[in-house]
């Protein structure tokens, strides 16, 4: 990445962020390890954070295997030429995240020049709040940058569909756990078409 001596503050906190991000291989290894120690990414340690990491893991481990890029999106990403940065915002036990990373970093390996890095939301809050969804510090969060870290666009906490899905649930007076399990299983039935959709639109704009 470029040096820009005349950052915005957004630009030098996501230049600060940039710098102690991980690679997606990097992010998968440390939730492993911590897996490993029963522990999981963030200040906060549970049971059921711990359960649901290790089930996002095995989500992640089968979409690094099974999910495929779209033809026509394919197309559009190879043709990005300029180089791009997507930031991700992210934690190890978000249901959110572990349906939508593998696919994101599937993206990237279509066109080196764009790259992409991880950070831990509760180790860069002071990112993470320009990027709250309805007051929320929802992820994950792509943040599409250049290389002066302008932000270009970005895109999260996931498709609006599946955002929709969860709002019925509520209305539908479902707590918590069972909203997250009819969200999943839209997750299950779309197979990321919705996301595909979105990010087509948004890949046009780089």
């Amino acid at each position: 990445m470029k040096v820009n001596t005349t950052q915005s503050p957004l630009q030098s906190l996501i230049d600060s962020g940039y710098q102690s991000a991980f690679t997606y291989a990097a992010y998968r290894l440390m939730i492993h390890q911590l897996h490993e120690k029963d522990k999981v990414t963030g200040p906060k340690q549970t049971a059921n954070l711990l359960q649901y990491s290790r089930l996002n893991e095995q989500r992640m481990n089968r979409l690094d295997k099974h999910f495929a890029v779209r033809e026509d999106l394919a197309k559009v990403m190879q043709a990005v030429k300029k180089k791009y940065t997507w930031l991700i915002i992210t934690e190890g036990w978000c249901g959110d995240a572990a349906q939508l990373l593998p696919a994101i970093e599937k993206l990237t390996f279509l066109n080196l020049n764009i790259s992409s890095r991880y950070i831990l939301r509760d180790e860069h809050l002071e990112i993470m709040e320009n990027y709250t969804t309805n007051g929320k510090l929802a992820i994950p969060i792509l943040v599409c940058i250049n290389e002066n870290y302008d932000v270009i666009w970005h895109w999260g906490p996931r498709p609006k569909e599946g955002q929709q899905v969860l709002d019925d649930a509520k209305k539908k007076g479902l707590d918590q756990e069972a909203a997250k399990e009819e969200l999943h299983l839209w997750y299950a039935q779309n197979k990321l078409d919705a996301f595909q959709n979105e990010m087509l639109k948004l890949i046009k704009k780089m």
